[in-house]
């Protein structure tokens, strides 16, 4: 059993930071649709929704995804880069504390969920506006007795890790190979984005099957051509949040 993790729509979305996009206006109502065919989407995979009011002091607050990171041993609660966003993460915590033993990030240390990928037991973390080196070690510290192999990478041009770079299954991962050093991969496979579609590169993997933005049709075909299986949704007014697939839950595997 998964359940995944989701908090509705601020009404004042429009508010949300941002950091390498354009501001637009953003059609609440709309968000909240799409955030709702993204959750069903969700659902038809098997997950168990939880789903935390919407707050509007937290305009940024359906990316729960940045709050907390869970590995089967231990659910890091972070400390975001913005600090607008700090304050989302006491009602996460109160709901992953069901589930696994909490760790918090700490000052000075910065950390965001959206620069943490974690494949197997390799745990590669964005290096970011957002995270910051003491972020990255005290996550090390906290997993390495677990048996993670904690690697930083770098990226550039975009806000956060999982802007650049994906799981798709075991092994592989999809990649925008400007916004990264491929270099700090090695020993995974990769399946590049479509250079016409440089933020396709954020799926969310469930089980053996992938979320998927409609946005992006060509990496998507490259994806089928790869053999997986891939449900699409709408995410238009999200992304001009600055938002993803990734962004808008956080997936719990229940013991």
């Amino acid at each position: 059993m998964r359940t995944a993790l989701t908090r509705e729509v601020s009404a004042n979305l429009a508010q949300c930071e941002l950091s390498h996009v354009e501001r637009m206006p953003i059609d609440v109502e709309k968000a909240r649709l799409q955030h709702g065919l993204y959750k069903e989407a969700l659902a038809g995979m098997g997950c168990r929704i939880r789903s935390l009011p919407a707050d509007g002091d937290y305009p940024d607050g359906v990316f729960v995804e940045d709050t907390a990171i869970v590995f089967d041993e231990v659910a890091v609660i972070t400390r975001p880069g913005a600090v607008s966003r700090r304050p989302e993460t006491s009602s996460v915590r109160d709901v992953l504390s069901r589930f696994r033993e909490t760790v918090p990030i700490e000052s000075p240390g910065t950390l965001d969920g959206g620069d943490v990928l974690s494949s197997g037991r390799t745990v590669l973390v964005g290096s970011s506006r957002r995270t910051n080196q003491s972020g990255i070690d005290q996550l090390r510290s906290i997993l390495t007795g677990h048996g993670y192999d904690v690697r930083a990478v770098p990226i550039r041009q975009c806000l956060h890790l999982k802007s650049a770079v994906t799981s798709l299954r075991d092994g592989l991962l999809l990649v925008n190979r400007e916004w990264l050093d491929s270099s700090c991969l090695r020993g995974f496979d990769i399946l590049s984005v479509d250079p016409r579609e440089p933020f396709g590169a954020n799926a969310l993997r469930i089980g053996d099957r992938l979320i998927y933005s409609d946005a992006y049709p060509e990496t998507r075909a490259r994806m089928e051509s790869a053999g997986l299986s891939i449900v699409t949704v709408d995410l238009s007014e999200l992304a001009k949040a600055e938002g993803a697939v990734t962004c808008c839950s956080i997936i719990i595997d229940e013991k």
